[in-house]
């Protein structure tokens, strides 16, 4: 049974979990069209950066909030709210690790986000210590990682919290160069798992969950041969040679975390979700299991490496072939409809 209609604006949760080699999501950005186009049926989208973030390519879309995962999970237990902000100082962390012509290449990104785009990039600092990314590998495909001075990372927020006022934080962090090179083939061609992403999360995840402020991560990496055989999906990582620009786009109007309910109407909380699109075979996480009771919309074609489908979790949800039919659903749900009438066959209803 689909919960029921409230006449208020309607919000709606995307969730692509990063690192597990989702069809649509797994890739650079290739969720941003799906994100553009449930933007025009809900009145506020939240989704998270895996969804929005392509490298050099971004989309400004003034309805949905870019809300980092740990954050996303905070929201959705009823933890923390959001708070719109017209603008967030952006503090910059960059890995000690990173050699000289390539951090040149990441602070002339972050002098082109500041000449071009506007923003406000408050500081910069390095690390005291380089952060020693290591990359792994789940048994069930997925990608995770860890870092070797997790302390020297929150060093570097805090100085820029302390001393430049930052409301939110880039981290700039090197990644190792010796990937296995079939996987890395695999993914650059459309069918493998973003070896980065898991580790990528550990880091953001760290700064949020002990600062509370916005963060997202941008991996340093040397460059790589030029491949003609690239995917689409994976092409926007190829364009050059940061990946900064889409999270200090997304950082730079990324809602503040909030403990306290206050009386500004602009705040959101979790009992304002009405739905939530997820991939139909990854309903295992934190967000997900808390908002299960709303109108959850499992999308089945957006494959993934996991296998944890709704039913065995208890979530009643709304089984769809495709983000066009999840979509469908929600215009449905908004105008007041229940969507199972848009179909040709009605069941019949139940007698008590």
């Amino acid at each position: 049974m689909l919960p029921a209609v409230t006449a208020r604006p309607l919000t709606a949760v995307l969730i692509i979990p990063t690192g597990i080699g989702a069809n649509i999501g797994g890739y650079a950005g290739d969720a941003l069209p799906v994100a553009r186009a449930l933007a025009q049926v809900c009145d506020r989208l939240i989704t998270h950066p895996n969804v929005l973030n392509g490298a050099q390519l971004y989309w400004p879309l003034p309805n949905v909030s870019y809300v980092e995962g740990y954050g996303l999970d905070q929201f959705a237990t009823g933890h923390w709210g959001l708070q719109p902000v017209h603008q967030n100082r952006i503090g910059v962390v960059l890995d000690a690790a990173i050699e000289p012509e390539l951090r040149d290449r990441h602070l002339q990104a972050l002098d082109a986000a500041r000449a071009t785009l506007g923003l406000n990039i408050a500081a910069i600092t390095t690390t005291d210590q380089p952060l020693g990314v290591e990359l792994q590998t789940a048994a069930s495909g997925a990608s995770w990682g860890t870092i070797a001075q997790p302390a020297s990372l929150l060093r570097a927020g805090e100085i820029l919290l302390d001393r430049a006022q930052a409301e939110a934080i880039a981290v700039v962090a090197r990644f190792p160069d010796d990937m296995d090179e079939q996987a890395l083939a695999d993914y650059r061609h459309g069918s493998g798992v973003d070896a980065l992403a898991g580790a990528e999360a550990v880091i953001s995840h760290l700064i949020v969950r002990q600062f509370k402020i916005p963060c997202a991560h941008a991996p340093a990496l040397a460059p790589l041969p030029v491949d003609p055989a690239v995917a689409p999906r994976s092409a926007a990582e190829e364009l050059g040679y940061t990946f900064l620009p889409c999270v200090l786009a997304g950082l730079s109007r990324a809602p503040q975390f909030v403990n306290q309910r206050s009386s500004q109407s602009e705040q959101c909380w979790a009992e304002q979700v009405d739905a939530l699109i997820v991939p139909a075979e990854a309903c295992g996480g934190s967000a997900t299991l808390s908002l299960g009771e709303r109108l959850v919309i499992a999308v089945e074609d957006n494959q993934t490496t996991l296998a944890v489908p709704p039913e065995p979790l208890g979530i009643p949800a709304c089984r769809v072939r495709s983000y066009w039919e999840a979509i469908g659903v929600l215009a449905a749900y908004r105008a007041g409809l229940d969507p199972m009438m848009l179909r040709p066959a009605i069941a019949p209803l139940t007698h008590l």
